[in-house]
């Protein structure tokens, strides 16, 4: 074992060490009425808490001008910016976030806004896919309290699954059984015009949020190029990355968005050894930011680890590295498409080690 392997796995170790720890998880019945589908997140989280961090996370991503501006926009084009079933979801969901209905919509789309993240997708020598992502959010203090995991039901069968936060229809995290798994990463600057830019262009272009069109394509996807098709083509309200992994060898992919369509696919290639793919929040084929090292990170950690000993559990210490993982990383999710009993996300409560 060459010494850069032996510190990858050591690191690991410590990290499993850290008190990380499961989100609590709920079942969503697709067959109930949207108004109510989401009741069961309310036996799972207090809702004076879950009022008082939805105020939170608006008031430090919303201007309080725009905050104006879009509770009078709701008001009067409520019919048209809430496309069903996330309409009457998020309607059931108002009375228990913040000022009504116009805070849950705002909720839902100042997640849209700031996803800080890392999501690798790696193939082994047998040809099994596996798939791990952290999510960073600047608001990691608050989301680490709300994060779920959630399973999807549909005829009394598990239809997919993901990862999210109390109050958010949207899934930035998420697996179809034995068919994909996908993650989406920002892309772009993370400036406060952004904010009105994507609700112009969700109100009033009518696209889809970015992690609203994760959850369709779980939702609907029959396989791994159908769901790459979708999250190639369907216009959306911003600019991010979606790394789609699947069930068969060779099925890996990061697709880097514009908001109307796709600026570049980046496959695997395993057979000319590029057996993974790590996208963080920049246009892979350009430099890294001078102060971003996640990406040469987890590069370096990856072929130290090398394609005969990747699993879940390395995948896992992988992205348990500093810088990799770091202060505001909220929670690390390792998947498989092929082997679905192993999801796994675990909420990094205090950031990462060696970050403080």
């Amino acid at each position: 074992m060459s010494v850069l392997r032996a510190a990858v796995l050591f690191l690991g170790l410590v990290a499993s060490c850290t008190p990380d720890f499961a989100p609590p998880t709920i079942n969503i019945n697709l067959d109930d009425d949207p108004k109510v589908r989401w009741e069961p997140i309310l036996k799972v989280f207090d809702p004076d808490y879950l009022k008082r961090a939805a105020a939170e996370v608006i008031d430090s991503t919303v201007p309080k001008w725009l905050h104006n501006v879009l509770k009078e926009l709701v008001k009067s084009s409520e019919k048209y910016i809430l496309p069903e079933p996330y309409g009457d979801e998020i309607r059931g969901l108002a009375a228990h976030f913040g000022d009504g209905l116009s805070d849950a919509i705002m909720l839902n789309y100042a997640y849209e806004i700031s996803a800080f993240c890392t999501s690798i997708v790696a193939q082994d020598k047998d040809g099994n896919l596996f798939h791990g992502r952290n999510l960073d959010y600047p608001h990691s203090s608050v989301l680490r309290n709300l994060t779920v995991n959630v399973n999807f039901l549909k005829d009394g069968k598990v239809a997919y699954s993901g990862t999210s936060f109390a109050g958010y229809v949207g899934l930035w995290t998420g697996q179809s059984p034995n068919k994909f798994t996908v993650s989406g990463d920002e892309r772009g600057k993370d400036h406060w015009w952004n904010v009105w830019k994507n609700m112009v262009s969700g109100f009033l272009l009518g696209r889809s949020p970015v992690s609203w069109l994760v959850r369709e394509t779980l939702e609907v996807a029959e396989d791994f190029q159908s769901a790459v098709m979708r999250l190639a083509k369907i216009p959306i309200i911003t600019e991010v990355y979606y790394i789609v992994g699947g069930a068969r060898a060779g099925e890996g992919v990061v697709i880097t968005r514009n908001r109307g369509g796709p600026a570049d696919i980046w496959p695997l290639n395993p057979l000319n050894g590029e057996w993974f793919l790590v996208e963080t929040n920049f246009d892979h084929w350009l430099p890294s930011p001078a102060k971003d090292h996640r990406k040469q990170a987890a590069d370096k950690a990856m072929n130290a680890t090398g394609q005969g000993h990747i699993n879940m559990k390395t995948l896992y210490q992988v992205l348990s590295l500093n810088p990799v993982c770091n202060e505001i990383t909220v929670y690390t999710t390792t998947m498989s498409a092929a082997k679905p009993e192993e999801y796994s996300t675990r909420v990094r409560p205090q950031g990462c080690p060696g970050t403080h």
